[in-house]
């Protein structure tokens, strides 16, 4: 089993069928959910699925916890998307990686995350922080 860290193949197609619409406020709903190191997840993910989910703790349940969307931004000849943090209070969890996925879309994938090890949380907060939203940080990027 193994977590790669990857865009999904499944995601990129769907960018151009209309697919998932990532406007703050207006768009569709993304969520992530928390893995642990026996799930299997890479770019051939395309849909969420609770196998190896990380077990429901605190504010943690299974399906992950909502994302809050930064609208898109085209800057340099790159379009970028970020994500609020997210956070998890009084869990007991380790994850090894994680799922965004679109609720919105029959929970059709959109990429994955390989945290790199294990992370484990003990009766505190568990928090995904994302990267800077630049042309060169953000979580998702588009370039030509």
């Amino acid at each position: 089993m193994a977590i790669t860290q990857a865009v999904a193949n499944s995601f990129k197609g769907e960018l151009l069928t209309g697919t998932h619409n990532f406007t703050a406020g207006t768009g569709n709903v993304f969520k992530l959910a928390l893995y642990t190191s026996a799930a299997t997840l890479n770019s051939a993910t395309t849909v969420y699925a609770n196998t190896n989910e990380v077990a429901n703790s605190g504010q943690y349940a299974t399906g992950g916890g909502v994302l809050t969307n930064v609208s898109p931004v085209v800057s340099s000849g790159v379009a970028f998307i970020d994500f609020s943090d997210l956070s998890f209070t009084g869990v007991t969890l380790t994850a090894r990686g994680a799922l965004i996925y679109n609720t919105s879309a029959t929970n059709k994938a959109v990429c994955v995350l390989d945290f790199g090890s294990d992370k484990t949380a003990t009766s505190g907060t568990f928090t995904i922080q994302f990267p800077a939203d630049t042309t060169a940080a953000a979580i998702l990027r588009i370039s030509g």
